[in-house]
């Protein structure tokens, strides 16, 4: 590594976790301890992408140039999860104006997103890869914005970490090994792919230096050109032209106009904190109903996952989901409001059918699991700043597309939208496809008590929901949290379960009619969630990291 990352102060009290992986989910990780500083906090995906962001608070930057900094390095530190091809959400409290702000840095389908044209390919639903399931990707205007409107660095300063370390090459992890190896079949798809993070035709092996040569020299030019390089420049050239030659729908006009938003986040109240979510286009609103189905219930006295405390947990989540899967959608396309998903006396009606001691519901649909595939990066600096952001591509390397000549992975969030005319996330041109990516911040008393979030597909909702429970109602600290086994419930009405939640408790679940699957190890399927809990009148910060996936959280 060169001197900016050799030269990089990590403190004694900076701490980082690791996930254990699938292919040896058998290994447990020795329990870790919270990150704890006074000055600043970052925790992300990728140790180097902690690392450069901690490096920024050092030497003076706030939250925001920490987290922009972050996550342009986990570009290229986990390069099949995110990156300038795929979408960013962000919620950023403010100190001075004591108000938190939210940018939907997600990008619409093309203007030629036309259900008849993903027909006449032969397609009965959305294709799950390939050039249709790409729609704009927001994330590289989003870092841009953010850093414009609260950073105190220059653009070209935020993205030199990931310039260096692209041109330096990446050291493979055993958790990056593994996850390239699982995904061979659709690497070997994409011939650029296949060059790039398949040498000699194989994954590499833990240890190796991953050389991303195009991903480096685009970096660079975006560095340099700013981030209309990839809306307007050469890269966004080579992104539309490739994907026309594969019957994409995006044209030129389609990066050109396209711009951030600004938005504003929702809330909930819930036991004594305000809790801020994302609006849609994400499943923000979904999480928020699950708080609010739960707020009543008494869950401290059923007992941290205790059968009657799981059940009660899944069926909050069943009845919000069920309202996500029909209702969430691009705003402008949705028929049902936010206010009327959330309205108080609705959510009582709903929550008054929850009993703690019932058996499973009637009903399933067919399983379709996600292949999740994102990142989550939490600052915080000495002023009271706080930034909660999630980037993604949605699956493992997106589209399975590498754009030639730019090392861009394209990700495929329009494989998300329907081709049911009737449905409110529905193919449509210029329209943003319903997302799962869910940011997190909890306020106490007007200020950040928690910071929270997770990759996970459809589970995060699920996951965020018992880190937050654990922290507030069962004590816990943030990587204590992180670490206790979770539940997450499956699209078919099962189960998952780790198995370090008692077999007596996975048998009572069985016994009231649910099916459950226990899972051995520290596996992604749960997520991979990051926390970070602040005392504003002590000033001090603790920090979390999942070792379910290769995060990792710093402090000083």
């Amino acid at each position: 590594m060169d001197s900016y990352f050799r030269n990089l102060l990590v403190l004694p009290l900076v701490t980082g976790v690791v996930v254990s992986c699938a292919a040896d989910n058998r290994r447990t990780p020795e329990a870790g301890r919270d990150a704890q500083g006074t000055h600043g906090v970052v925790t992300s995906d990728h140790r180097l992408a902690t690392e450069a962001g901690l490096k920024v608070l050092q030497q003076g930057g706030n939250a925001m140039d920490a987290a922009i900094t972050a996550a342009a390095v986990l570009n290229v530190a986990r390069p099949h999860m995110n990156g300038m091809g795929g979408d960013m959400f962000l919620l950023y409290f403010e100190a001075s104006s004591a108000k938190v702000y939210a940018l939907n840095a997600s990008g619409p389908s093309g203007n030629l997103a036309i259900i008849e044209r993903v027909r006449k390919a032969g397609n009965k639903e959305m294709p799950a890869i390939g050039a249709m399931s790409v729609s704009v990707p927001g994330a590289t205007r989003g870092w841009a914005a953010a850093l414009k409107r609260f950073g105190t660095i220059s653009w070209s300063q935020a993205l030199e970490p990931a310039v260096t370390l692209a041109r330096q090459g990446l050291p493979v992890s055993e958790r990056l090994s593994l996850d390239i190896a699982e995904q061979v079949k659709k690497l070997r798809a994409d011939p650029e792919a296949a060059r790039i993070y398949l040498p000699g035709d194989t994954a590499p092996k833990p240890g190796a230096i991953l050389r991303q040569d195009d991903l480096a020299a685009t970096l660079a030019r975006v560095q340099a050109n700013g981030p209309d390089e990839v809306y307007t420049g050469e890269t966004a050239r080579r992104i539309v032209g490739h994907l026309k030659g594969r019957g994409g729908f995006l044209e030129l006009r389609d990066l050109a106009e396209y711009q951030p938003e600004w938005t504003e986040p929702i809330s909930v109240e819930y036991r004594g904190l305000t809790v801020e979510a994302f609006p849609p286009n994400t499943q923000g609103v979904t999480l928020l109903e699950e708080l609010a189905l739960l707020r009543e219930i008494d869950l401290k006295t059923l007992g941290q996952n205790s059968p009657d405390y799981l059940h009660t947990i899944a069926e909050a989540i069943r009845i919000a989901v069920t309202d996500r899967d029909t209702s969430v959608a691009d705003p402008k396309f949705m028929r049902i409001s936010v206010a009327q998903l959330l309205d108080p006396d609705r959510l009582r009606r709903l929550a008054a059918a929850i009993d703690p001691k019932g058996s499973a519901p009637d009903g399933k649909v067919a399983l379709a699991l996600d292949h999740p595939n994102t990142v989550y990066i939490i600052t915080a600096d000495e002023q009271g700043n706080v930034v909660s952001m999630i980037q993604s591509l949605y699956e493992a390397f997106g589209s399975g597309i590498v754009v030639p000549r730019t090392g861009v992975v394209l990700h495929n969030r329009g494989s998300l939208f329907s081709l049911d005319s009737r449905h409110p996330n529905v193919l449509a041109p210029r329209k943003r496809p319903y997302h799962t990516l869910c940011p997190v911040l909890a306020l106490k008393d007007g200020k950040p008590w928690l910071a929270f979030g997770t990759p996970g597909g459809d589970g995060q909702t699920h996951t965020n929901l018992q880190v937050l429970n654990n922290i507030l109602l069962f004590g816990m600290t943030p990587q204590e949290a992180i670490d206790a086994p979770r539940l997450r419930r499956m699209p078919d009405g099962s189960l998952s379960i780790e198995d370090r939640v008692p077999e007596s408790v996975r048998a009572a679940l069985a016994q009231r009619g649910y099916h459950v699957v226990a899972k051995t190890g520290w596996t992604a399927e749960f997520g991979g969630a990051q926390a970070v809990l602040l005392d504003p009148l002590a000033g001090t910060k603790r920090a979390g990291a999942d070792r379910r996936r290769e995060a990792f959280a710093g402090a000083y």
